[in-house]
């Protein structure tokens, strides 16, 4: 069994990638995350080696680690994953991937499913990895198997669980600092940050593509950069210093810097959602992940609790599919166990 995190409130997000080659992010590791389960038998002459059923999606796979297609999207994760763990031989594997994510909120998923195979592979084999090998192989699963555009944030946040601040100090080198608040603190934010899914998954087309060539021409010292850099590192500040309001405007700072980059990457739902935070004093908003159309936004609400259900309720009522995701914050690093039975 493996159990990895998803995430949410990144700031200084886009400063995680190679195009802007150092950089400062902060972010929050939450469950629901994504549970992966792995049963094993010898293989016994039988011809597959793997099944992989994704239970969230009602879908089943039988997959060669030996010959990758990488021709449907939707599995060409899980057959680098495969293919960067090296599946003995031996075995047939049944595997069992499930998480109450929504496909597509924009909240790392799709790290937190490869992290967690990872690990759960790794039980197969001799020796452990630890967390942050676990967060490199995932990365280069995206990165140099599958060639994807990828930041270190994700699988990061995914095996380290908590809060975290990331100092990229060379791409993809980093230092990542646990912040330890006091539980005061820290049960404030767990009980005040909530997400909310914007009823479609999040899009990462022709937008995302326009953001990042802009940078990639304009270099690493790009002033919105430079300013998304800024806000971790305040955001990190002013949690040390327990001044909640001032953390709240930092949410609100960061998503005005993404708007900069582009604004379709404020969808006009987000937009719809962030006016009534306002209106119900909630102390700050940001979209999560890259933005654009769909996935999700966190909203840092006020500290009277009956105002937080009831601006859950009428964000609810807005329809097309929006819905509140109940979550916490998962302290642990990534979870890898064998099931008694």
């Amino acid at each position: 069994m493996c159990e990895a995190w998803t995430r949410f409130l990144d700031l200084g997000g886009w400063a995680d990638t190679w195009f802007a080659k150092y950089g400062f992010i902060f972010n929050i590791a939450i469950r629901p995350g994504v549970l992966v389960q792995i049963k094993i038998y010898k293989r016994n002459g039988r011809k597959e080696r793997v099944c992989i059923t994704a239970e969230s999606y009602g879908q089943t796979y039988l997959l060669d680690p030996d010959i990758p297609s990488y021709k449907n999207q939707d599995i060409a994760l899980l057959e680098a994953a495969l293919e960067i763990m090296k599946v003995p031989k031996d075995l047939y594997l049944e595997i069992n991937i499930y998480s109450e994510m929504p496909k597509g909120a924009g909240t790392g998923t799709s790290a937190a499913v490869t992290t967690a195979l990872i690990g759960a592979l790794d039980r197969l084999t001799y020796g452990r990895l630890a967390p942050h090998e676990v967060a490199e192989r995932a990365h280069k699963v995206e990165t140099e198997i599958l060639k994807l555009q990828c930041g270190i944030q994700d699988q990061l946040c995914s095996v380290f669980g908590g809060i975290n601040f990331i100092e990229m100090t060379d791409y993809p080198r980093s230092i990542v600092s646990q912040i330890a608040l006091p539980k005061e603190i820290f049960w404030e934010l767990e009980r005040r940050l909530l997400l909310f899914y914007l009823g479609n998954a999040h899009s990462s087309s022709e937008i995302h593509q326009l953001v990042i060539k802009r940078l990639e021409d304009s270099g690493a010292d790009n002033p919105i950069l430079q300013g998304l850099r800024k806000c971790a590192c305040d955001a990190k500040d002013a949690l040390y210093e327990g001044q909640l309001k001032k953390f709240g405007k930092i949410m609100i700072k960061n998503n005005e810097l993404q708007r900069a980059l582009h604004p379709q990457l404020i969808s006009t739902k987000a937009d719809q959602i962030f006016k009534l935070a306002q209106e119900f004093k909630a102390y700050g908003w940001d979209v999560n992940g890259a933005g654009g159309n769909g996935g999700s936004v966190t909203i840092f609400c006020s500290p009277d609790d009956s105002t937080k259900r009831k601006l859950i309720d009428v964000v609810e009522k807005m329809g097309g599919g929006i819905q509140y995701i109940p979550t916490n914050i998962p302290r642990d690093c990534l979870r890898v166990w064998q099931a008694k039975f």
